[in-house]
């Protein structure tokens, strides 16, 4: 089971289900970091980011197929939509046969994540490598995110959303609700406080015909707003349902910006 750290997952978990995490990389001053292996700068504001190289995918992959006897592997990767680590990912797959099969989970962060674990769940159950890509495919089709940001700047610079959405937002003082849509982080409403945003988030989770199975709030450097909107989820979601708070990673965190928060739901 391979995925990129994107993914969100905690590392104990990561080590549990013996899943390979493949690292993304951010570019400061002309020199380029591995995510969660090399050291990187605590102000992110002047970085760029990028996916792992073909190389580096090729390798993971070959890897996994050794651990795997040979079995198969499958890959779970952040939306092509917004990253070319797909690109990337399809390269190095295409150079080891049809023995990799690659999921594009059309999210990130802990979509992104449960996809990966349910997968390794599978795998390590028993299930067949088609199996595994297929509950792999179920749960990423399944995930729902939502994210309010304190300014759209760092979007519109690293061109996840446009520039005239971006004007608006800034323009108008607007904290808008966003959310991915086949892959791509759209503008789902638009409101004019933090408040009133954290409220759209709340009421964006517990509306759904669907059951919630899990729950991921993300935040960027702003994890007292994250609390009081993971515990307003606590308090309206049946009691019992798996709820975790975490701080987004580097390469996320460099495009959402301080002060962002998200939710991400699992409902498969």
């Amino acid at each position: 089971m391979v995925t990129d750290s994107s993914c969100c997952l905690d590392p104990e978990l990561v080590e549990r289900y013996d899943i390979r995490v493949v690292p993304l990389h951010v570019i400061a001053d002309g020199v380029e970091l591995r995510e969660g292996v090399d050291d990187l700068p605590a102000d992110l504001s002047g970085v760029t980011t990028s996916g792992p190289s073909p190389a580096e995918l090729t390798e993971a992959y070959a890897e996994a197929l050794s651990d795997s006897g040979g079995d198969g592997v499958v890959a779970v990767h952040l939306s092509r939509e917004l990253s070319g680590t797909w690109s990337a990912a399809r390269y190095a797959a295409d150079a080891l046969g049809d023995r990799v099969q690659l999921v594009d989970s059309r999210t990130t962060a802990m979509g992104l994540g449960f996809a990966a674990l349910a997968a390794a769940e599978a795998a390590r159950s028993g299930a067949d490598v088609r199996a595994v890509y297929e509950r792999a495919v179920e749960v990423a089709a399944h995930s729902r995110t939502l994210l309010v940001v304190d300014r759209l700047d760092h979007l519109r610079r690293g061109g996840r959303i446009g520039t005239a959405t971006a004007l608006l937002g800034t323009a108008l003082a607007m904290k808008p609700v966003l959310h991915l849509v086949d892959g791509r982080l759209v503008l789902r409403e638009k409101t004019r406080t933090m408040t009133k945003a954290m409220t759209k988030l709340v009421d964006g989770v517990v509306d759904t015909a669907e059951p919630v199975t899990a729950v991921a709030v993300h935040h960027r450097e702003a994890p007292e707003r994250a609390e009081r909107l993971a515990a307003e989820l606590a308090g309206r979601l049946p009691a019992g349902t798996p709820l975790s708070v975490s701080e987004l990673d580097a390469v996320l965190g460099a495009h959402v910006g301080p002060g962002a928060v998200g939710v991400v739901v699992s409902r498969a």
